[in-house]
């Protein structure tokens, strides 16, 4: 097994992670202050469960004797839409299925198979964000404005019962 070529992709998927974190929960800001609260909830949960992925796969290069760059793969888009936020979230996590397939392709090939079920885990997860980021947008096509009216619509209610209350 070559251990570097198993950390180098490894700390791609470290920086890939971390950037989605970034640009999940710049999203989550966004979203929640324009009142989409369950939209915003959504971006939220998978930054978290972006983070878990960070953690795994540190682990995994600390165990092969490599050194876990904290590196951001790039910036975060300043996109504040929330059509264009899910069409770019559902890109993301796309491919990231496609690059980590690939990565656990060279771990088999690498003999690391630890490695190689990482990353399949890790598509098993992404898979399963770019179905939620998905059907969000489906919903979205399929019922206009209206649906993010409704997901607005109640926030709007209890922030107005919570000033009310006080």
């Amino acid at each position: 097994m070559d251990a570097k070529r198993s950390i180098e992709l490894l700390n791609k998927a470290v920086a890939d992670e971390l950037q989605a974190v970034h640009q999940y929960m710049y999203w989550h800001f966004h979203l929640d202050d324009q009142g989409f609260a369950p939209l915003a909830t959504l971006l939220k949960r998978t930054a978290i469960m972006e983070m878990g992925h960070v953690e795994k796969l540190a682990e995994r290069i600390l165990f092969l004797k490599g050194d876990v760059k904290m590196v951001v793969a790039g910036p975060v888009a300043a996109i504040t839409e929330p059509e264009k936020i899910l069409a770019a979230a559902a890109k993301m996590e796309s491919d990231a299925a496609r690059d980590y397939n690939q990565a656990a392709i060279v771990c088999s090939k690498n003999a690391d198979a630890v490695s190689k079920q990482l990353f399949e885990a890790l598509v098993t997860d992404e898979e399963g964000h770019f179905d939620a980021f998905d059907k969000q947008l489906d919903n979205i096509k399929r019922f206009g404005p209206s649906y993010l009216a409704l997901q607005s619509f109640g926030r709007g209610v209890e922030a107005a019962a919570g000033e009310a209350a006080e």
